[in-house]
């Protein structure tokens, strides 16, 4: 308990990057597990992650990104961007129980007796418009966000929730809407560079008791 407070309490939203401190790969692949596993209402998992790392993938990302954080995009060690599927039909739904009986989470019992029906009904009750299942996968996607800062900050790293930017021009620069996906927010991800003053700030937040009731 006393490590989660504390993670909760130094973390904070870098400013600046170090690109000389790479994350390595054993760090990507634990954040993208953590990601994997992230909680999505009715497990729909309406997302798909897409790490920009490379000069000329940046390069690409660089004209969708606003003034102020340009540097964060070309310093940190890398940037994911937070995708959601532009469908969810039949065949995705299908697919989604299949993997859920394949993995044990579902008997082809449970399965038959009503869990697609539920989730399929729950779902429809947020595309009675195309922007309101967006809006709902969105929401879907900061929950993975969240728990990916607070992860990062767990293992030493820093993070950037990253909303400056024009979601549609980084949309068309890696032609995600004709992969299916549209980007919602993206974070970058690396360490903190020694001049970051954001780090020597004291945290600051509303009192308990302006935030918390207890009934």
């Amino acid at each position: 308990m006393n490590d989660m407070l504390d993670i909760a309490r130094r973390r904070y939203t870098a400013k600046h990057y170090d690109p000389a401190r790479p994350v390595t790969e054993a760090e990507w692949e634990a954040l993208i597990e953590i990601l994997r596993l992230c909680p999505s209402s009715v497990n729909s998992q309406p997302w798909h992650w897409f790490l920009i790392e490379s000069p000329e993938a940046r390069a690409k990302l660089l004209p969708a990104i606003m003034d102020f954080n340009i540097e964060r995009v070309e310093n940190a060690s890398g940037i994911l961007l937070f995708t959601v599927a532009e469908t969810i039909d039949d065949a995705y739904l299908e697919a989604l129980l299949a993997q859920e009986v394949a993995d044990g989470r579902l008997s082809p019992e449970d399965a038959a007796k009503g869990a697609d029906a539920n989730r399929r009904r729950f779902v429809k009750l947020h595309q009675m418009t195309h922007e309101q299942q967006i809006e709902w996968e969105t929401r879907q996607a900061y929950i993975a966000l969240g728990v990916l800062t607070f992860a990062a900050a767990g293992m030493g790293l820093d993070t950037t929730a990253i909303e400056g930017m024009d979601m549609k021009k980084a949309d068309e620069a890696f032609g995600l809407r004709e992969k299916g996906y549209r980007t919602v927010v993206a974070c970058a991800v690396g360490h903190r560079a020694d001049t970051d003053a954001n780090a020597t700030r004291p945290k600051s937040r509303w009192p308990i008791e302006k935030v918390v009731t207890r009934l």
